[in-house]
């Protein structure tokens, strides 16, 4: 039955790699920070996570419903959210763990692995 469950799925984006500016998810590369989301990516504005604000999560709040951990990349070593940052994605039912960008998408792809409905918002390294 579970081979079935799987067949009938969009396939998933892997996170292959990640270095200074870029991605290689899925086998494309994007030369910027991204949102991944289990069946796409998408480009993400933010460079800076001292530059994240509230607004920066739209894409996440819109796809709540789908989503019960958003793995925050800070770039090059994890940071402390604010209060700012992290209520309005658990009003919307969202868990949000920050690490630096490396462990999160490590993570994604693990929680993924184990059907988790996770997202991951990695700020490109610099």
């Amino acid at each position: 039955m579970a081979a079935d469950h799987q067949a009938s799925r969009e396939p998933y984006q892997v996170i292959e790699a990640y270095g200074t500016k870029r991605f290689r998810i899925s086998g494309e590369v994007y030369a910027h920070s991204v949102l991944v989301f289990p069946e796409r990516t998408i480009p993400w504005s933010v460079t800076r996570f001292e530059d994240v604000g509230p607004e920066d999560f739209t894409p996440i709040l819109e796809a709540a419903e789908n989503i019960e951990i958003l793995l925050l990349g800070c770039g090059e070593r994890m940071q402390l959210i604010t209060q700012e940052l992290r209520w309005p994605l658990r009003a919307a039912g969202v868990v949000v763990e920050p690490m630096d960008t490396g462990a999160a998408a490590r993570t994604f792809n693990l929680l993924l692995s184990e059907d988790r409905r996770v997202a991951a918002a990695l700020i490109a390294l610099s």
